[in-house]
């Protein structure tokens, strides 16, 4: 079968011919339509995620939409090593198969479940977000960030706060539930300021996809705004902008802010797919609008190098 290949670590996947998977117990055996390319995939193919597995040579992919041997239409995740996503078939553990609403297509569900589901598993698993409360998305203009926003309204957010560095993409996010937008810069002091105004009148939850300067001036600010302010529950997703910080004990033990992490790990996989299947079925109703681009499997090497964050590339098996 053809399939996107990972055959030298550091090294782009190459387009050609892998074994073909056998379904084993608990197992499904899946044809493959689509499937998205991710920062998630692109650091898992190069061997420098947590959740890597390391040996070659491996098909690549984590997630993607098929049909299963009865014809039914599925968003799957996780394939048994060495087969990934990004091949005509792949074998997955059936549990790990969730049924598609028929009016979700192929390429957006394909280009939505992972971002959406950091969105909402951080919300609804972590957080524990109550409608009628404040969130914070820092780092909301690529596509999990954008997808965060219009969850956290989806979901029953009061008030939403976008963070970002592009001005123009943040400036379109109120189009989409962003009710206040903050720009991120060089200008630490204005920054902190910024963040200090909006934590004053009250932060019940940060996502966080960006990790470095802004997450330590967020967290920072939060401690400043004083004992009047509300407990924030912190909730790091991703680590754009850096995976290091400089972290004042004082900001824990001189306020209410819980820190926390999600992702592989922090929730049990069963939660996972639950969330995935939530913001899947939630996808039409919610109106959630995502950027996509589609490029043929074929082409993966002249398009890895692409961002894989906005628009979300889907790499399509035709």
């Amino acid at each position: 079968m053809k399939a996107a290949i990972v055959v030298e670590a550091g090294k782009p996947p190459v387009y050609g011919d892998f074994k073909e998977p056998a379904a084993g117990d608990g197992e499904v055996l899946v044809r493959v339509v689509a499937a998205a390319l991710s920062p998630v995939v692109k650091s898992r193919a190069s061997g420098r995620h947590y959740s890597s597995a390391g040996s070659l040579p491996f098909v690549v992919g984590i997630d993607g939409v098929g049909h299963l041997e009865d014809g039914s239409r599925v968003y799957f995740a996780l394939p048994q090593a060495p087969f990934g996503s990004m091949a005509e078939k792949t074998v997955v553990r059936a549990a790990q198969c969730i049924a598609l609403p028929d009016a979700l297509d192929d390429i957006k569900a394909a280009a939505l479940a992972n971002p959406g589901m950091s969105a909402w598993a951080a919300m609804q698993e972590r957080a524990k977000l109550v409608a009628g409360e404040t969130v914070l998305i820092n780092g909301a203009t690529g596509s999990a960030g954008r997808l965060a926003v219009q969850i956290a309204k989806y979901l029953g957010a009061k008030k939403v706060i976008a963070t970002g560095r592009n001005k123009q993409a943040l400036q379109a996010l109120q189009a989409i539930g962003a009710d206040v937008v903050i720009p991120l810069g060089d200008d630490k002091q204005a920054m902190e300021e910024a963040f200090k105004q909006q934590f004053a009148g009250g932060v019940d939850v940060v996502v966080d996809y960006l990790w470095g300067q802004s997450a330590e001036l967020l967290l920072i600010a939060a401690a400043k705004a004083g004992k009047e302010a509300v407990p924030v529950r912190f909730v790091q997703v991703g680590s754009v902008s850096g995976e290091d910080i400089n972290l004042p004990s004082a900001v824990l033990r001189s306020s209410a802010i819980v820190l926390m992490g999600s992702g592989i790990g922090s929730i049990p996989p069963q939660r996972l797919f639950k969330s995935i299947s939530e913001v899947l079925h939630a996808a039409v109703p919610g109106g959630f609008d995502i950027a996509v681009e589609t490029a043929p499997l074929s082409a993966v090497a002249e398009n890895w190098g692409k961002d894989a964050n906005m628009p979300r590339l889907v790499f399509t098996m035709a």
